[in-house]
């Protein structure tokens, strides 16, 4: 493996002092929903709110004078952008950040607070990446990956380091994956002290880049889909991040949109955390702890960062609350009488359920005329208290269906 354990500690050395060692914490509730005792490390605690800005010290301190002076350049979706532009500025070096224009605005203004150029280009990762290399040969300037750098790796690797330390006995690391960086960095650290501890990495099932180049042996580029963990929608697993994976992973879980929107309503709900996508997917695989052996062992959970805008966070909670089965909506079809919506209401009045949203839609509603669609949305207590809905529904003779 190109990066090695020493490689870590001297990284560790370099940016200490200036990123923040974040705490690893023991939760109670975490750990009885999981069913395993969870410890949850806050890097989405960091100035610039992820992981990222380890290796970017890292990478940024090792340039010789003269790629410091002429500046740097990156592609990203926002969190490596961020870690470049705060330590670049903290370290005199000008930054320039090509984002893609779907970039989430809360990350794009962050970067730009920190001084940093940023330039919106493409549609998608590759597009922007492509223009960042084409503008570094412009413009002389050093290109710094997001992922697949042995520095980057290394300053990743730091928390490993940290959660050896601060979990003594630790049985299991989830660590997100995206380009795959955090996960070498992570694996070797953690494999390097203790070899028995497990390293389970979890990837968005809508970008499954490293499932399908350890499949095919060498990195393979997939075509992502749009997901809520946004920072892990790479194209491609890095090359020196596959190589290493293959030596230090344990187990590789994939996770869907519905799971990783609970995975950030419970952190919200439970601990109080503001948790991005690409953060939350840790928690999202470790709800599957007791199938994976892991049950009444000690796991710690990576989460990485907490960069999401709040219109993103309000949609998340929505589709958190309905894979958790507290939100449904009925679409049914009533005689077109007076009292009859207030009879349609009164059904589910008595089940307990909150109605949240109603449409009633007498001009585009079924082809019989006698009768009128309406579309009620409702919070419940859970999928018990849905099929009490459903029950009440067929009882009252009501026609209806109903997503959950």
């Amino acid at each position: 493996m190109s990066v090695t354990l020493e490689m870590i500690r001297e990284a560790r050395e370099r940016i200490r002092g200036a990123v923040y060692e974040s705490p690893c914490v023991h939760s109670l509730l975490l750990s009885r929903l999981c069913g395993c005792e969870v410890y949850c490390k806050l890097d989405h605690l960091q100035m610039t709110g992820s992981f990222k800005e380890r290796g970017a010290r890292n990478k940024l301190m090792l340039l010789p004078a003269g790629q410091k002076h002429a500046g740097v350049i990156a592609a990203s979706a926002g969190n490596h952008a961020l870690g470049l532009a705060y330590h670049g500025e903290l370290l005199g070096v000008p930054v320039t950040v090509v984002m893609p224009k779907w970039a989430p605005i809360v990350k794009v203004s962050k970067t730009r607070t920190f001084g940093a150029e940023v330039i919106l280009f493409g549609e998608s990762f590759d597009e922007a990446h492509g223009h960042a290399k084409k503008m570094a040969a412009e413009r002389g300037l050093t290109f710094v990956p997001g992922f697949d750098d042995e520095d980057i790796i290394a300053g990743q690797g730091t928390i490993g380091l940290e959660v050896m330390e601060q979990v003594p006995g630790v049985d299991a690391v989830f660590v997100p994956v995206g380009g795959g960086g955090l996960l070498a960095g992570v694996g070797t650290a953690v494999k390097g002290i203790r070899a028995s501890v497990k390293v389970i990495g979890v990837e968005p099932a809508n970008a499954p880049t490293l499932k399908v180049s350890l499949e095919k042996g060498v990195p393979t580029g997939v075509t992502a889909s749009a997901t809520l963990a946004d920072g892990l929608a790479v194209r491609q697993v890095g090359t020196i991040c596959l190589e290493t994976a293959k030596h230090v992973l344990d187990d590789l879980v994939l996770v869907d949109e519905a799971q990783i929107a609970r995975a950030v309503l419970q952190l919200l709900e439970l601990e109080k955390m503001v948790v991005e996508g690409s953060g939350a997917v840790s928690l999202a695989a470790a709800v599957r702890a007791k199938e994976m052996g892991l049950a009444g062992k000690k796991v710690v959970l990576l989460l990485t960062g907490g960069n999401i805008d709040v219109t993103m966070l309000a949609r998340v909670i929505e589709r958190g609350m309905a894979a958790e089965g507290r939100l449904c909506r009925v679409r049914a079809q009533i005689i077109d009488r007076p009292g009859s919506l207030a009879h349609f209401t009164a059904v589910l009045a008595t089940t307990g359920a909150s109605v949240k949203q109603v449409e009633h839609d007498r001009d585009f509603g079924p082809a019989d005329v006698s009768l009128v669609g309406v579309v009620c949305t409702l919070e419940t207590k859970g999928f018990e208290h849905i099929e009490e809905v459903k029950r009440a529904l067929e009882e009252a003779g009501v026609r209806f269906s109903m997503e959950k």
